[in-house]
C-alpha cells in the first residue's frame, strides 16, 4: 500500500509538471508577435513609462490609470536587468546607447517584459492548482490548472504587457489567504489577506475586490460561533498600508491620479462601448467566456458555481461572492473589454473542475470508471488547445504588419507615410513616416524618436483622447497629416458609430477626401488578426 501511495504522489506531481510545461509552451508560442512593431498601444505606454522612471531615477510613475504601479516597477526591473547584462557584455556602451537601440528595435525591451508577463501567467496556473486543491482536493486542482493552462484568452493576455495577468496573481494569492482565514482566523491570516488585496489594488483598481473573500471568510466564521470582530479591521488596515507603501505617489501625486482616473472613466471608446449591465453581461458570457471555454466548458462552469466536488461551503461562502461581484463590476461599466474577464478565468476553471469531478463521482462502479474523467477532460481541452494554437497563428499575422509589407513592396522610395500605429517595422524602409499627436498635429516619426518620446508628452498632446489617431488631431493642424499615403487603423471603427464620433469622422473626411484606396488588410479567422487596415493614397493639397 505504501508503494501504491508513493506512486500516486509521483503521478500527481508528474501530471502537475506536465500541465505547467504545456502552459509554458502555449504562452511562449508566438510571444514575439508583431515585433518590432507594437500592435497593442498600452504595451508602449507601460514600457515607455518604466523607461522614463529609470531615466529620471524616480519612483514616481507619473501615470496611475490602472494604477499599474507593481507592473511598472516590475518592468523597470526587467529594463534594468537588460541594461545591466547588455552593458556588462559590451553589447551597449552605456544607457544612452541602449535607449537608442531600443527606439530602433523595441523588441530589445518588449520581449523580456512580455516574458515577465508569461511568468505571471504560468504562476496563475500553479496558483489555480493550489486553490483548486484546497477547495476540492488534488483532482479538482489538477483539472482546474489544466483548463486554465490551455485557456485561449488567458494565453493571449499572458503574452501582452498589461496589468490583467499580474493582478490575477495577487487575486489568487488573496483567495488562498482567505481560505486560511476561514480555516484559522488568526490575526496574521487577515494581515496576509490584506497584503494581497493591497498589492492587487496597486496593480489594477478593481482587483481590490479580492478583499471580499476574506470578509466573507470572517462572516462565515462568525456564523459558526467565532466572536472575533477585529478581523475586518486588520484586513482593511493591511490593505490600505500595503497600497500606500507600494504606491506612495497615489497620495504624493494625487492631482495626476485624479486626471488619469477621469481619462479612464470615459463613456465611449471605438469598438468597446458597452450596452448596459445586462448587455455587457451577455457579451462577456457569449464572447470571451464562450470563446475561451467552449460550449461544454461554459456549461460546466455554470454548473460548477452551484454544485460540484469538494468543499461546497468554502466555495460558496468564500470564493463565489468575489466572482459574482467582479463579474457585476465589469458588467456595470460604460466600456467592455475582453481583457477584463481575465481575473475571473482561474475561478471559472475551478468551477469547471468542480462540475467535471462531481459528475465523475456520480458514475456507477465499473472497471472503466477511472478512464471516463481523463477522457472527458481530454475532449474538453482539445478544442481549447486548437483555438489557442489558431489564435497564436493569427497574432503572428496581424493586419498592421500585412499593410507594412504591402507598403514596402509597392510604395515608391521617398514616399511620405502617415501611420496610426507604432509601425517600428517601417523604420528601416526608405519612407518619411508621420504620426498623429493630437494638439501637435502629425509629427515626423524620426524627429519624435530622436527626442525620446515620453508618455507624459503623449498625454499632453492627446488632450484626453481615448486613442492617438487622426480622429484626435486638432482640426487646425489636420493638414500637417497630409502625406503620399495614409495607413489608417481606426477610421472604420468610428465609421461604425457615426452618431457618437462626428468630430473624429470630420477630421478623417477632411484628410481622406478624394483619396484612393490602394490596399485593405482584413483579418481572416485562423490565419490573421487585427483591425481592418486601409492604405489610402491621399490627394495632394489643393
Amino acid at each position: 500500500m505504501a508503494v501504491t501511495a508513493s506512486r500516486q504522489r509521483w503521478l500527481k506531481r508528474a501530471a502537475l509538471l506536465a500541465i505547467l510545461l504545456l502552459a509554458l509552451w502555449l504562452r511562449l508560442d508566438g510571444v514575439g508577435f508583431g515585433l518590432p512593431a507594437l500592435n497593442d498601444p498600452d504595451e508602449a505606454l507601460f514600457v515607455t513609462t518604466a523607461l522614463e522612471m529609470l531615466e529620471k531615477q524616480s519612483l514616481n510613475p507619473g501615470w496611475f490609470g490602472h494604477p499599474g504601479t507593481t507592473t511598472l516597477y516590475s518592468i523597470a526591473l526587467v529594463i534594468a536587468g537588460v541594461a545591466g547584462i547588455g552593458i556588462a557584455t559590451g553589447r551597449y556602451a552605456d544607457a544612452d546607447a541602449l535607449a537608442a537601440a531600443v527606439y530602433a528595435d523595441p523588441g530589445i525591451l518588449f520581449l523580456p517584459a512580455r516574458l515577465m508577463i508569461v511568468a505571471c501567467g504560468l504562476l496563475c496556473v500553479w496558483l489555480t492548482w493550489r486553490l483548486g486543491k484546497r477547495l476540492g482536493g488534488v483532482r479538482v486542482g489538477l483539472v482546474a490548472a489544466a483548463v486554465l493552462a490551455v485557456n485561449p484568452v488567458h494565453i493571449e493576455y499572458s503574452q501582452i504587457i498589461r496589468t490583467d495577468v499580474q493582478a490575477s496573481v495577487f487575486i489568487l494569492l488573496g483567495a488562498l489567504a482567505a481560505l486560511t482565514v476561514a480555516e484559522r482566523g488568526r490575526r496574521r491570516d487577515y494581515l496576509i489577506a490584506g497584503l494581497c488585496a493591497g498589492l492587487a489594488c496597486a496593480t489594477k483598481w478593481p482587483a481590490a475586490a479580492v478583499g471580499v473573500t476574506a470578509l466573507c471568510a470572517w462572516a462565515g466564521r462568525r456564523a459558526e460561533g467565532d466572536r472575533d470582530w477585529r478581523g475586518p479591521l486588520w484586513l482593511m488596515a493591511a490593505a490600505a498600508l500595503t497600497l500606500i507603501v507600494v504606491s506612495p505617489y497615489l497620495l504624493l501625486d494625487h492631482a495626476t491620479v485624479a486626471q488619469n482616473l477621469s481619462g479612464e472613466a470615459r463613456p465611449l471608446h471605438p469598438g468597446a462601448t458597452g450596452e448596459g449591465f445586462f448587455g455587457n453581461l451577455g457579451w462577456y458570457a457569449a464572447g470571451p467566456l464562450l470563446s475561451s471555454l467552449g460550449i461544454a466548458g461554459l456549461a460546466l462552469a455554470v454548473l460548477g458555481t452551484v454544485w460540484g466536488a469538494g468543499n461546497a461551503r468554502r466555495w460558496t461562502i468564500v470564493i463565489l461572492p468575489f466572482g459574482l461581484l467582479f463579474l457585476a463590476m465589469i458588467s456595470g461599466q460604460s466600456l467592455r473589454w475582453e481583457r477584463w474577464i481575465v481575473p475571473l478565468l482561474p475561478f471559472a476553471a475551478i468551477a469547471v473542475a468542480r462540475a467535471l469531478c462531481g459528475l465523475a463521482d456520480l458514475l456507477p462502479a465499473h472497471p472503466m470508471r477511472g478512464a471516463v474523467q481523463p477522457l472527458a477532460l481530454g475532449l474538453l481541452l482539445l478544442p481549447m488547445i486548437g483555438t489557442a494554437r489558431s489564435e497564436a497563428t493569427e497574432r503572428r499575422h496581424d493586419t498592421r504588419q500585412i499593410a507594412s509589407a504591402w507598403l514596402r513592396a509597392h510604395a515608391p522610395a521617398g514616399s511620405s507615410i502617415l501611420i496610426e500605429h507604432a509601425a517600428f517595422d517601417l523604420l528601416g524602409a526608405p519612407f518619411a513616416l508621420r504620426f498623429p499627436m493630437g494638439s501637435a498635429g502629425c509629427v515626423e516619426v524620426r524627429d519624435l524618436l530622436a527626442g525620446r518620446v515620453s508618455n507624459s508628452k503623449v498625454d499632453r498632446t492627446r488632450g484626453g483622447g481615448a486613442v492617438v489617431d487622426v480622429g484626435h488631431v486638432a482640426m487646425a493642424r489636420i493638414e500637417s497629416c497630409r502625406a503620399d499615403y495614409a495607413v489608417v487603423t481606426n477610421h472604420l471603427r468610428y465609421r461604425a458609430d457615426p452618431a457618437a464620433y462626428r468630430g473624429e469622422l470630420a477630421r478623417y473626411d477632411r484628410l481622406l477626401a478624394n483619396g484612393r484606396l490602394r490596399f485593405s488588410a482584413k483579418a481572416v479567422p485562423g490565419d490573421s488578426s487585427g483591425p481592418e487596415v486601409q492604405v489610402i493614397e491621399l490627394a495632394p493639397l489643393q
